[in-house]
């Protein structure tokens, strides 16, 4: 690429931030998205616009498989830290069920529709429901809880998924990979049963909520008792994410459901000291101290580490979700839509996604309004980019490669169209009808 072109993104980027800056308030208001406006970014830079930027999915998995894992994991991480919820609470079954049982549903119904719709292999098929199931963590904000106290059933059920099932697809992927003789599961699947499975998950969960425990107390004592570690929470997130993610990997399990998991230890660490108040209550946020006053002041320290490590993972989401989607825009073109996803795309939103919401929550305590606006916002979007570039970085066979790469790239660029047009109207009639309920 040559110097003019890179002079050229620089005055695009900052173009689209600036605007993005200045018309965040008017576009809380409108049928649209920040993601929307980055994908048509994107599109407009790559080969099907001006052409001022190129990117093979397939010949740079590799490092779209990185940046989008760092997207996700901080993404997680910030899930987790907005989720006050006490971990006993009756609330958490509906992310468990949509995460789990859902999740299983979606994988089966898509392996059947690839081998009997698409013709594909049974591994094909289920490393293509594998990457299309989990939903997104990173542009589902505009449905997740608005703040840590947000009770509201819809919005903690679709944070919470989102958190789990980033974690709770890698098995499927991982079968899929096996099946296609990439990945050794085992004589009748033993070992992907024992290690991907039994051990992976939990294992994945317990380090990222033993180190998120550890880390959150070890910075309290330091606060309330020494008047030490003040500052540089920003350090403490990423060290965070770090160190769960890094540590969950050299043990086999999945570093995404460890991070999520340190999140919500961070947040059942302020919990515990709070209770029931609000931790912007409990800092006294409208009082004209010092922050370091009130990040060493006994009652107030775990709310205020929990507050200032979230403002910052908030802050690098954002960011994240820019530069991915509009690499997602710039990696579309219209001739590499297959003719297949004009059939399979509505089939997973408006058949898959509804029965697999459906039977997961079946005899729950939902009410059929939010089973329905559960079954409509399951975006998908970082989580299935993800899961692609890590397939093709396996040695999936490139034509297998070629269709799931066009299949997931339509599947993500339509989701984030369509559920973008639809968040705002539609979360202001969720909104009007709790509000009749109550």
């Amino acid at each position: 690429m040559d110097p003019t072109t890179f002079n050229i993104l620089y005055v695009v980027a900052g173009v689209l931030l600036v605007s993005m800056a200045l018309a965040s308030s008017v576009l809380k208001r409108l049928p649209l998205t920040t993601a929307m406006l980055y994908l048509v970014a994107g599109f407009a830079i790559g080969s099907q616009g001006f052409g001022l930027f190129r990117l093979d999915p397939i010949e740079q998995a590799g490092l779209l498989e990185r940046l989008t894992e760092g997207a996700i994991i901080v993404s997680l991480f910030t899930a987790g830290l907005k989720l006050r919820t006490p971990i006993k609470d009756k609330a958490w079954w509906v992310p468990v069920r949509l995460a789990f049982a859902s999740m299983i549903i979606t994988v089966g119904l898509i392996t059947a529709v690839g081998m009997v719709g698409l013709g594909l292999s049974l591994g094909a098929a289920v490393l293509l429901g594998a990457i299309l199931a989990p939903t997104d963590p990173v542009l589902a904000s505009d449905v997740q809880v608005e703040h840590p106290s947000d009770q509201d059933r819809l919005r903690f059920g679709l944070t919470g998924e989102a958190g789990f099932n980033d974690g709770t697809a890698f098995p499927f992927v991982m079968l899929g990979l096996g099946l296609l003789g990439l990945h050794d599961i085992g004589e009748f699947g033993w070992r992907w049963a024992l290690v991907d499975v039994v051990w992976a998950i939990p294992g994945g969960l317990a380090i990222g909520g033993l180190l998120g425990t550890l880390v959150g107390r070890l910075v309290i004592y330091l606060r309330r008792e020494h008047k030490e570690g003040v500052g540089l929470d920003d350090f403490l997130a990423l060290g965070l994410i770090a160190l769960s993610y890094g540590v969950a990997l050299l043990a086999h399990t999945y570093g995404f459901l460890a991070v999520f998991a340190a999140g919500l230890a961070l947040r059942r660490i302020e919990m515990q000291a709070t209770g029931e108040n609000p931790p912007e209550e409990v800092m006294g946020l409208n009082e004209k101290g010092a922050a370091e006053e009130i990040a060493t002041n006994p009652e107030k320290a775990p709310a205020y580490m929990a507050h200032a490590v979230l403002a910052f993972n908030e802050h690098l989401e954002r960011i994240g979700e820019v530069g991915i989607v509009v690499l997602l825009g710039a990696m579309l073109t219209l001739s590499s839509i297959p003719s297949s996803a004009l059939w399979f795309v509505p089939l997973l939103f408006f058949i898959i996604r509804p029965i697999a919401v459906q039977i997961g929550l079946f005899g729950y305590g939902t009410t059929m309004v939010q089973r329905r606006f559960m079954a409509w916002f399951g975006i998908r979007g970082i989580g299935s980019i993800y899961y692609l570039m890590y397939a093709i970085e396996q040695g999936i066979p490139r034509s297998l490669a070629e269709l799931l790469t066009a299949m997931t790239l339509t599947v993500v660029a339509t989701s984030i169209v369509v559920h973008g047009i639809s968040v705002t109207p539609l979360m202001k009639i969720y909104g009007t009808v709790r509000h009749r309920t109550r």
